[in-house]
């Protein structure tokens, strides 16, 4: 396992802060970004070395590296950039053993937004500032973390589908929730797999299992009973029973409007670790997963489980507090 990340206590006044920024954009956008960036933490007499990447292939080798200068500085590495960047990114803080930071630059930057960090680039950077370092929970899939989701099937395809319309029609959540309506009403294939949780074998028949580790989705979504578990230091996972298009659209749009829990078209339930295999005489040795937004194809079985305190977020002080009075009180539950 990674090595734990150091206690809060650990953070000096006056820790540098490493950047990784994904471009992701226009040059124009993204000189802005590293100027805002520049200036608040330069005017607050704070150290900053920032780097941008515009090759997705050199994201993880670049949050390595500055994640070995911050643990070397005594510094904090931060991501700036959609909810994927922040999941590499924060892979790195876990394994190298240091603080971390978020500058959401996303479509829906559930994980800022979760804690309490603006979506304003120069407010978020003014934040870290007076920011206090609190653990956070994190899900893992085999060796992937994740801060907000992991998906197999239908969910992973329809991530696909979304990158290639926003490439094409741009990037906003009209264009994303539009995206994802055309790809359900599209035929899909339900999975078939064995579930292993709590000591049970499970069969089920799904288009998607998706599993979650963010209380603002289930609250979106409205399942409120899985966003009473992840505050209790589980993760929450949501199987649609096998349904036609219309229905599956139904589900969507149930989803969209805060009402996914009034159905009985869905599996839901909460839980610690999980593991998901093929069926018995199955030759299916992998499986695509998507972990925050990312596509890639992992090998059968997937571990799910969740890791406590390995990740020490830089959150804004008013939004510590309550999260510090939830985990206390899950604790005490």
């Amino acid at each position: 396992m990674p090595p734990t990340a150091p206690p809060p206590t650990d953070l000096r006044p006056d820790a540098p802060f490493f950047v990784v920024l994904n471009a992701g954009s226009g040059h124009a956008e993204t000189e802005l970004r590293c100027s805002t960036i520049r200036d608040v933490l330069h005017g607050a007499g704070r150290a900053c070395e920032l780097e941008v990447v515009h090759d997705a292939a050199r994201l993880e080798e670049t949050a390595r590296r500055m994640a070995s200068l911050a643990v070397a500085q005594g510094g904090v590495l931060v991501a700036a950039g959609g909810d994927g960047t922040l999941n590499t990114v924060a892979h790195a803080a876990v394994q190298g053993g240091c603080p971390f930071g978020v500058l959401p630059q996303g479509t829906f930057n559930y994980f800022g937004r979760t804690h309490g960090i603006p979506e304003d680039l120069a407010e978020a950077v003014h934040a870290l500032l007076g920011a206090r370092v609190q653990p956070v929970q994190v899900g893992m899939v085999n060796e992937r973390i994740f801060l907000v989701n992991a998906s197999v099937g239908l969910y992973p395809r329809l991530l696909e589908e979304r990158e290639h319309d926003k490439r094409q029609y741009g990037r906003s959540r009209v264009v994303a929730i539009l995206s994802a309506l055309k790809t359900a009403l599209r035929g899909h294939r339900n999975l078939r797999i064995t579930l292993e949780l709590d000591g049970r074998t499970r069969r089920l028949r799904t288009p998607t299992l998706f599993v979650g580790n963010n209380r603002l989705q289930m609250e979106q979504v409205g399942m409120r009973p899985l966003e009473l578990a992840l505050e209790a230091g589980q993760l929450a996972a949501i199987a649609p029973r096998p349904v036609g298009r219309l229905r599956m659209l139904a589900l969507l749009l149930r989803g969209a409007l805060g009402r996914l829990g009034e159905t009985d078209d869905v599996v839901a339930f909460a839980f610690r670790t999980m593991t998901v295999r093929a069926p018995l005489l199955s030759r299916q040795r992998g499986m695509k997963v998507a972990t925050d937004g990312e596509v890639d194809r992992l090998a059968l079985p997937l571990r799910f489980r969740v890791i406590d305190d390995r990740l020490h977020l830089l959150v804004p002080d008013a939004a510590a507090r309550p999260e510090a009075g939830r985990a206390a009180a899950a604790r005490v539950a």
